[in-house]
């Protein structure tokens, strides 16, 4: 029986820049595990199930995504199940977790904030009360690491806004607002990040280091769980 393989689940973008980002993560990751195959929930294909009906061994499948909403409980399952592939092991969802925060810090800083100023952790929403707590979770975890409190702000789904959460700021007195980017890969969110009135925003997450080492912790856990199970 073959190696698990990895399938590293994404959104889905029209962004070229997204969809290269994401390519480029996979990359970096199948450097260290191996063989590494994209899917997308939204908007590209191939799908999940198209991916792992190719697949003729075990597969670990990781969402690539920073809260547990729709697309990881719902989507994410019912792909691995259309596939009728009998060797899949699913793993929980890239955030939130102390590797993201780290690196939404050095983004903050790489955009020019400095202690002191107001942060705005900007997220992609959703109507899923599950991923909505694992936001407030990131914020409170940005929260420690900036020693001052973070305040959330919605791009596409859930209230409040961005541009809101911003004016709010300042008409309380903010010098400075800095927008963290709670997103992993350039799109049409974060593109309307330019738009909020913010002094500075941070980059997506995107590729970098310890993201593929939380990938392949992710990818190592469920595939050694897959092997005992043999």
């Amino acid at each position: 029986m073959s190696d698990p393989k990895l399938v590293l689940v994404a959104h889905g973008t029209r962004n070229p820049r997204g969809v290269e980002m994401i390519a480029a993560l996979a990359d970096e990751v199948s450097a260290r595990v191996g063989t590494t195959r994209v899917a997308f929930v939204d908007v590209l294909g191939p799908a999940p199930s198209e991916v792992l009906r190719e697949m003729d061994g075990p597969a670990v499948v990781v969402p690539a995504f920073l809260a547990s909403g729709y697309h990881v409980h719902t989507d994410v399952p019912r792909e691995v199940a259309e596939s009728e592939h009998s060797q899949v092991a699913v793993t929980r969802a890239l955030g939130p977790d102390p590797v993201l925060t780290d690196v939404l810090l050095r983004r903050l800083i790489e955009a020019g904030w400095r202690p002191g100023d107001a942060v705005v952790l900007a997220a992609a929403g959703s109507s899923d009360h599950r991923a909505l707590r694992d936001v407030r979770r990131a914020a409170a975890m940005l929260s420690e690491a900036v020693h001052d409190r973070v305040e959330i702000g919605y791009v596409a789904t859930g209230e409040p806004r961005v541009p809101d959460v911003v004016a709010r700021l300042r008409a309380q007195g903010a010098k400075r607002v800095f927008v963290a980017s709670y997103l992993l890969a350039h799109g049409l969110f974060h593109a309307r990040l330019a738009e909020s009135g913010a002094d500075g925003v941070a980059q997506p997450l995107g590729v970098d280091s310890a993201i593929v080492g939380l990938l392949e912790q992710r990818f190592t856990c469920a595939a050694e769980s897959l092997v005992s199970a043999r």
